[in-house]
């Protein structure tokens, strides 16, 4: 069984600004410089003529994971993120998958950005899946958790950066 994984932000830019600041190559280098943790970088970042398609890698420092975690997982955790998005009408879709090192199991949304009235909406719907017997659904729970507090302070990255533009 797989936990969910729901999150939407709404900002006060147009659609075309706001997808600059979710999923611009600057934009992004600077995310992962501010909040990226450990070892953060741009792995690959592939323009397409109507979207973008990119990898991020990510740390997450063994201290700072929930005892559940550190009880399974020895060590700093490692994910590696990969996100495609298109041009929809007036707006954007995507899909977005990450696996985390050590892990056996994956991560898998759906993406959109659309627009109305000089406000923009991001809406992330997904799934964590881990394939551990007896302990997989506690761990997809805290994994949910921790990727929904991620998505949190990416959309707080993305305020800040409209608001410095």
């Amino acid at each position: 069984m797989a936990s969910r994984i729901e999150h939407r932000s709404t900002f006060s830019a147009d659609v075309a600004t706001t997808f600059e600041a979710v999923a611009g190559e600057a934009a992004l280098r600077a995310r992962l410089e501010r909040i990226g943790g450990d070892d953060a970088e741009l792995l690959e970042y592939v323009p397409a003529g109507d979207g973008v398609r990119y990898k991020l890698r990510q740390g997450i420092s063994s201290d700072k994971l929930p005892s559940a975690v550190r009880t399974l997982h020895r060590g700093d955790l490692i994910v590696e993120r990969e996100q495609t998005w298109k041009a929809a009408g007036a707006g954007y879709t995507g899909t977005a998958t990450a696996s985390v090192s050590g892990v056996p199991g994956e991560i898998t949304a759906k993406t959109s950005l659309t627009g109305e009235g000089g406000q923009a909406t991001l809406v992330n719907s997904g799934e964590v899946k881990v394939r551990i017997p007896f302990v997989g659904g506690k761990l997809e729970g805290v994994i949910a958790e921790q990727v929904t507090k991620l998505l949190e302070r990416e959309a707080e990255f993305v305020v800040k950066w409209l608001a410095e533009r």
